[in-house]
């Protein structure tokens, strides 16, 4: 078992940043793969960036390539989201995502365990 706990999330105003935390506990993270996902209001859930569970293989959607940084630190069993840039489109709950599977692409149907989430609101 493992429990996801997300900090970081906040208001900033469009083309500011802020850093998602995720802090695990239970099992190691290292033989899991991490990403992150996002769910405006009445919008389904997306995945926005994963990384597998080595760090060398990055995915991002490309609504935010360029401007979203996903690092892991599998020694404190910490993932973490640098977003930059920040659009309003950008405002959702995040939420931190596991899957027991090499591969930084990530599908709902997949993930093994779940983050609470945490709001993140960018204002225009």
């Amino acid at each position: 078992q493992v429990q996801l706990v997300e900090s970081g999330g906040g208001l900033v105003q469009a083309g500011g940043s802020l850093r998602l935390s995720c802090a695990g506990s239970g099992r190691t993270f290292s033989p899991y793969a991490m990403g992150w996902f996002r769910q405006a209001p009445g919008k389904e859930r997306e995945f926005v960036a994963g990384l597998n569970w080595s760090g060398g293989s990055r995915y991002y959607v490309d609504s935010v390539k360029g401007r979203f940084t996903i690092s892991r630190d599998n020694a404190k069993n910490t993932v973490s989201l640098q977003m930059n840039s920040l659009k309003p489109e950008d405002t959702a709950v995040y939420y931190c995502a596991a899957q027991y599977r090499d591969s930084s692409y990530f599908t709902l149907s997949l993930v093994d365990y779940w983050g609470q989430g945490t709001q993140v609101t960018v204002s225009s």
